[in-house]
């Protein structure tokens, strides 16, 4: 099969394509910590909005933070006018009690403990991340993927417990959410894939077009008869709470 190369917008591919299919991780989470009109939420990683936005349209008065610029002027256009969404740590706004990161990753350290140092006693952290590897049918992907084409093959998986203790957080439970990944085609689906990020130090390594075809192959095994691609995944995610 064919990749149809089609110019790349990352940000709006992860708008469109992507980031929908962490709609059940964000509702699991939100039910779970029992986000509403009380509560006041800072996404770290906060993409192009969706997040914000569920948790806005629960009565949270939110923030977001995400070093991607052209994700954060996305997340602008989506959100209310007094949502704030920068790609520093807002001034102001907090004290928060409800902190996300669910694209969290082993980078996430420093700023994570600069910020719960701040937070009030009793915040909850949500970190959240890939599920067991036998539960999540993109990991291989990823893994092939970036074991062809880069210098080395980093793992998609981060220990979100080292994290919580990193950051000198308290436990205080975890749980479990399929995202299927579905895409209309493999060429929407190597899309998505590319716009998480997962993919940029291959992209560096080779051509694009390489690149591509190499994702596009992986999915081989996850295209159906109707062209639609279809990827079961499990996400995990960790509550905690600042001391």
């Amino acid at each position: 099969m064919t990749p149809t190369l089609v110019p790349h917008h990352p940000a709006r591919d992860w708008a469109e394509i992507q980031e929908r299919m962490l709609v059940p991780l964000y509702e699991a989470v939100y039910d779970r910590v029992g986000v509403g009109a009380r509560s006041r939420l800072l996404g770290l990683g906060s993409g192009s909005g969706l997040a914000l936005l569920m948790a806005a349209a629960r009565g949270a008065r939110v923030a977001g933070v995400d070093r991607d610029h052209a994700r954060v002027e996305l997340a602008r256009e989506r959100l209310p006018e007094d949502v704030v969404v920068t790609e520093g740590v807002p001034e102001g706004g907090g004290p928060y009690d409800v902190i996300t990161a669910f694209h969290a990753t082993d980078g996430l350290l420093p700023e994570l403990a600069a910020l719960t140092r701040s937070a009030q006693s009793g915040a909850t952290v949500v970190l959240a991340g890939w599920g067991p590897p036998e539960r999540c049918a993109t990991e291989p992907v990823l893994r092939v993927v970036a074991a062809r084409l880069a210098d080395r093959a980093p793992s998609p998986r981060v220990d979100l417990d080292g994290l919580v203790a990193g950051a000198g957080l308290r436990p205080a439970g975890s749980g479990r959410v399929a995202c299927p990944f579905g895409y209309a085609d493999a060429s929407s689906a190597v899309r998505g894939l590319l716009s998480t990020g997962a993919f940029d130090e291959a992209v560096r390594a080779s051509d694009p077009s390489q690149v591509e075809k190499e994702i596009e192959e992986a999915l081989a095994p996850y295209v159906r008869a109707d062209g639609t691609v279809w990827m079961p995944n499990v996400f995990r995610y960790v509550l905690a709470r600042v001391q």
